[in-house]
């Protein structure tokens, strides 16, 4: 099992699959990585050399921000939009849906479960 920016990536799966197991990385940059390295896309994660899983290790340091450091740099983007007082910050900080959907029916993700309203009749058909 290799693992790569402090996560396991499973070792049945092919590489550019694996990759996307790294918070991060999605399929587009997983098999630009691969093509940058020069790793066919068939290949298995068992199937790597260690040579190879070094390559790719610093390729992804160098690169890009993954995991702990993009998890912080995207919490300081939100914590910013608060601290604003912007339209944005305080729809996050409301827990509302934040681009523009409807709140009316639907938003459960963002709102959570629906609570009764005292007083409020349910209409039957």
């Amino acid at each position: 099992m290799a693992r790569i920016a402090g996560v396991n990536i499973p070792s049945q799966k092919r590489v550019p699959i694996g990759l996307t197991y790294i918070h991060g990385i999605g399929r587009t940059t997983a098999e630009k990585i691969c093509g940058q390295l020069g790793i066919p896309t068939q290949r298995r994660v068992h199937e790597l050399t260690d040579d190879e899983v070094l390559r790719i290790r610093e390729l992804i340091d160098r690169d890009f921000t993954v995991e702990g450091d993009l998890r912080r740099q995207v919490a300081m983007n939100i914590k910013r939009l608060m601290d604003l007082g912007c339209y944005r910050g305080l729809r996050h900080r409301k827990g509302l849906p934040v681009r523009g959907q409807r709140t009316h029916t639907n938003a459960r993700t963002r709102k959570g479960p629906a609570r009764p309203i005292a007083g409020k009749k349910t209409v039957t058909k």
